[in-house]
């Protein structure tokens, strides 16, 4: 945007209008030559902070990206331990549970052998009783027969 000189009438006739324009056209000039200047100074000063925008994002994004790799890694590293964890903790839970198992049927053999040893003897006892009262009765039986027939 031109510089608008306006000088006062006194300028101007001192110096006349000729002088005064030219006086204005170099100043237009200059302000011209200097916005130019501090354009080209200003794109050039952009473009040093563009690069270095640019620089520091992409080291930014390479912490970043190293960040992120370093916690992928503790990550797996955690997520292994804890499956060996959970691993150790299942096997130990088996093994309990397969001793567990193992008493239950030692004990459950035991009370069958007890159960099948009383019952055994019972029978045993059912048997003698059932054969002395067998016995007896033949004996009954025979005695009556015999005094039956003496009569």
């Amino acid at each position: 945007m031109p510089v608008t000189a306006k000088f006062s009438q006194a300028f101007y006739d001192k110096f006349g209008h000729s002088v005064a324009d030219e006086l204005v056209n170099w100043v237009n000039q200059v302000d011209a030559t200097y916005r130019t200047e501090l354009r080209d100074l200003n794109e050039l000063n952009f473009a040093r902070f563009d690069a270095k925008l640019e620089q520091r994002a992409t080291q930014l994004e390479a912490k970043v990206e190293q960040r992120t790799a370093q916690l992928e890694a503790k990550l797996e590293q955690r997520a292994a331990q804890l499956e060996a964890k959970l691993e150790q903790r299942a096997a130990q839970f088996e093994a309990k549970l397969e001793q567990r198992t193992a008493e239950l049927r030692a004990d459950l053999q035991t009370g069958l052998a007890r159960l099948e040893g009383g019952l055994l003897a019972r029978i045993g006892m059912v048997e003698g009783r059932l054969a002395r009262l067998t016995l007896t009765l033949w004996a009954v039986t025979l005695g009556t027969l015999v005094a039956l027939l003496k009569l």
